[in-house]
């Protein structure tokens, strides 16, 4: 019983002993890093934003006269060029007036080279011997008349005819009048302003007749613009009114992104500067130029419009499509840059990088940061050219803490060498490998 205990109480103790033993102090190894050398580049200010693609020209060709639609030379999808026709209302009414037109500039003008000739000195003569002949008539009425009333007086004669004389004396005075003031007129008038008003009635004449022509022309409907056929919304036979488009043609060999900026950066977007526009999930990028930068923001958005205008070779960007737009707004050369890895959050909601000096002891520097331009960002102050800062596994370290650099090319040269194709076999390798092993 005595030995069991003693067998029981040796490792015991033993372990007493090894426990009151001071600790051994162990070193703490440095934290593996990666580092990179603070450069000197020319970093870009880059401004996204969605929007719309718009055709850079669109024209809605509507007719100018009512007409059923005749003929149509377009469809839908077909290339026009400016000024071709591309559909013929009905106009055979508008013909016909248009030759009626004609037929009265022939004789407006018949009739200014009759009023040059003869006409206004026959006039005058017909006139003046209209006066004789009514004043010949109204001394041979008076005459009767005188005579009457005297046989009256006499009671050689009824009143009745006295009557008759003096209305036929009074007729006879009142077309000498007449007679007398045609004549005046005509002498008042002139040859020179007959003839100016036979004229103006030639010009009057072909007034109309063009008024006429360009009506006859207006059935004829030509595309204003160069581009495509987007839309026919009636058919032949319809009535075509004005105001309402026959024929809606684009132009999309340039179209115009609209997209929307915020705020805080339309203040650096200018017209003139370069931009590139892109579908979402496609790769095709086309270039283009600030055209428009709106004075004001949506209200409703809180954005500002901006036009990118581009040049979309084999109308592949179709109006409509939704794109998303980079505006170079600026480019600074020989900026501080850094990877955007190296930026760590700093004191009081600042950043930070990790200088590893020769020593290979980090120092914690606050930085100000300025263009960030894809995976690299602007130092403005905090870190200078040929330093270099941690990009992995600076996260926890704390200021003056020894590191480890990680030399990650040696790295990548090994999985180089793991990834690279074994080499042939010897003869000699293949002869041990075919010999038989011994169990």
């Amino acid at each position: 019983m005595t030995t069991r205990k003693l067998y029981w109480i040796a490792p015991v103790l033993a372990t007493l002993a090894a426990c009151s033993k001071p600790p051994v102090k162990e070193t703490e190894a440095p934290a593996p890093v990666q580092v990179t050398a603070v450069t000197q580049a020319t970093i870009r200010r880059i401004v996204n934003g969605d929007g719309i693609l718009f055709p850079r020209d669109q024209a809605n060709v509507m007719p100018k006269i009512s007409a059923p639609v005749q003929k149509f030379h377009v469809n839908r999808g077909d290339h026009v060029k400016a000024g071709q026709m591309v559909a013929e209302l009905e106009n055979h009414d508008l013909t016909a007036a248009a030759a009626e037109g004609k037929g009265a500039i022939a004789q407006a003008d018949a009739n200014l080279r009759a009023t040059e000739g003869a006409t206004v000195p026959d006039s005058i003569v017909k006139a003046q011997t209209d006066v004789d002949s009514a004043r010949e008539a109204r001394d041979n009425t008076k005459k009767v008349l005188d005579s009457r009333e005297q046989l009256f007086r006499q009671g050689a004669l009824a009143h009745r005819l006295v009557d008759e004389s003096q209305l036929a004396y009074a007729q006879a005075l009142a077309q000498f009048r007449a007679a007398e003031e045609h004549l005046k007129t005509l002498q008042m008038i002139g040859r020179e302003t007959q003839i100016q008003g036979a004229a103006a009635q030639v010009e009057s004449a072909k007034a109309h007749y063009e008024s006429l022509q360009a009506q006859v022309a207006y059935s004829r409907v030509t595309s204003p613009i160069a581009g495509v056929v987007a839309d026919r919304p009636i058919n032949v036979g319809e009535m075509a009114n004005p105001g309402a488009p026959i024929i809606t043609i684009v132009d999309i060999s340039r179209v115009v992104a609209r997209v929307n900026i915020p705020q805080v950066d339309a203040s650096v977007v200018k017209i003139g500067q370069t931009a590139t526009i892109t579908q979402p999930g496609g790769t095709e990028q086309h270039e283009g130029k600030v055209t428009v930068v709106s004075p004001a923001s949506d209200a409703n958005s809180t954005t500002v419009q901006v036009w990118v205008e581009a040049v979309t070779p084999g109308e592949r960007f179709k109006p409509g499509a939704a794109v998303h737009a980079v505006v170079v707004a600026e480019q600074i050369k020989a900026a501080t840059v850094v990877p955007i890895a190296a930026i760590l959050p700093g004191e009081e909601g600042g950043q930070a990088v990790l200088v590893v000096d020769s020593s290979s002891i980090v120092h914690r520097r606050a930085v100000r940061l300025g263009v960030r331009d894809g995976d690299k960002v602007q130092v403005e102050n905090g870190a200078r050219p040929g330093e270099e800062v941690v990009i992995q596994g600076g996260m926890g370290l704390d200021d003056k803490a020894k590191v480890k650099v990680i030399d990650t090319t040696v790295r990548e040269a090994e999985d180089e060498d793991e990834n690279a194709p074994e080499a042939p076999a010897s003869k000699d390798q293949k002869k041990d490998e075919a010999k038989p092993k011994s169990k």
